[in-house]
């Protein structure tokens, strides 16, 4: 299978849309040469029959070749379809294929209606309902305990599903006749556009044993829930994919491109468009809301940690200059020793109470040192008592 040549059925803006079709040159000059007489023989790459071959040489020849030329290129411009819209571009009156715009050569798809090639799919519960694609869906709903918040949670399972498919094509939506472009692999699709044609819930009736069994299990079946989506024949279809040429057969297959997804949508192409661009444009702003989130938090931990580096270089400099500080530059507190020091030592804490004066001037050392007498340090009184003082 090759891929079809950007010209076929779609060639990139800013050429005007023409179908190339050398076998229908090469008709068209063998009835030219039929018609003034020419003998049979090759015609571009064409055998005519009659065993001969024509010529080049001879102004006859020369001429007839030049009028099937020019004919050909009427013929063409004429198969070329006129553009219907801005977002996507026809090719062609009869071929449902378009162009999707973008950078470089662009995806090419196709939009019409759906065809089976041989044989239907017939729905199981709905009757004259046809289809290409059908899904048998079984799912199970049920109410599940959480011991967390302590409150039961609907909570559904899909316990069988089963798809059909068959060959199907998309065809123009006036008469299906024309060009048909046959779709491979729709199951590969991302937005598949099934229809749902059936739809039954059938609820379960537990007995009490089972109501005591779910209770204690902590799940309550609430019941199945029994589906069937069809794609019919004859629903509009719209498909974004790689189209390739296969013996004269125009096929609609996933892209091979990395990152590259296969639509197969039951909207048109303008709706198509607009959801993709919604969802970019959610991920766009997601993206600069976590961004942004992400550059403040980087910008704190680096802000934290150049502080905690500046306080540590800093640090040992203020350690250096107090310690160079001469004694005369301290400030006269400093000097005098910590606050709440004993007077004679100024070193421990005051801790005795002198009584009769109420002095607290010294510590238990310092008093145990005083000459007998024992008299005060500050008024020089006798003391007759002392307190033990506990600092908090």
């Amino acid at each position: 299978m090759a891929t079809a040549p950007s010209g076929l059925l779609c060639p990139p803006s800013p050429s005007p849309f023409r179908f190339r079709v050398p076998f229908q040159f090469r008709v068209l000059c063998l009835r030219r040469a039929a018609g003034r007489g020419l003998p049979g023989g090759v015609v571009s790459g064409g055998v005519v029959p009659g065993g001969g071959r024509l010529r080049g040489e001879g102004s006859l020849e020369r001429a007839s070749l030049a009028r099937a030329r020019r004919s050909h290129g009427e013929r063409r411009a004429a198969l070329a379809g006129p553009v219907h819209s801005p977002g996507h571009q026809l090719c062609g009156h009869s071929l449902p294929v378009f162009r999707v715009p973008a950078e470089g050569p662009g995806r090419p798809g196709a939009q019409g209606a759906v065809r089976s090639v041989k044989e239907t799919l017939n729905s199981q519960f709905v009757e004259n309902c046809k289809g290409v694609i059908q899904r048998l869906t079984l799912q199970e709903h049920k109410m599940v305990w959480n011991r967390t918040t302590h409150l039961w949670n609907d909570c559904s399972k899909i316990i069988h599903q089963r798809t059909n498919t068959v060959p199907f094509d998309l065809v123009p939506h006036e008469d299906g006749a024309g060009v048909a472009v046959r779709v491979l692999k729709p199951l590969d699709a991302v937005d598949l556009g099934l229809e749902t044609v059936y739809e039954r819930f059938h609820p379960s009736t537990p007995s009490f044993t089972d109501v005591v069994g779910h209770y204690l299990s902590g799940e309550r079946p609430k019941g199945v829930q029994e589906t069937e989506e069809m794609l019919k024949v004859g629903a509009p279809l719209t498909g974004v994919g790689e189209l390739v040429l296969d013996h004269s057969c125009v096929r609609l297959q996933p892209p091979k491109g990395p990152g590259m997804q296969y639509y197969l949508s039951s909207q048109d192409f303008d709706s198509l468009l607009q959801r993709q661009e919604s969802s970019v444009r959610l991920w766009k702003v997601l993206a600069l809301v976590f961004g942004f989130a992400a550059c403040a938090s980087l910008f704190f931990l680096l802000r934290k940690q150049y502080l905690r580096r500046r306080r540590e270089r800093q640090r040992p400099e203020e350690e250096f200059r107090e310690r160079a500080c001469p004694e005369e530059d301290r400030p006269e507190e400093d000097r005098e020793g910590p606050k709440g020091a004993c007077v004679v030592c100024l070193s421990n804490f005051r801790s005795c109470v002198f009584l009769e004066c109420g002095h607290v001037c010294a510590c238990t050392e310092c008093y145990r040192a005083l000459p007998e007498p024992r008299r005060c340090p500050i008024c020089r009184q006798e003391i007759s008592r002392v307190v033990r003082l506990y600092n908090s």
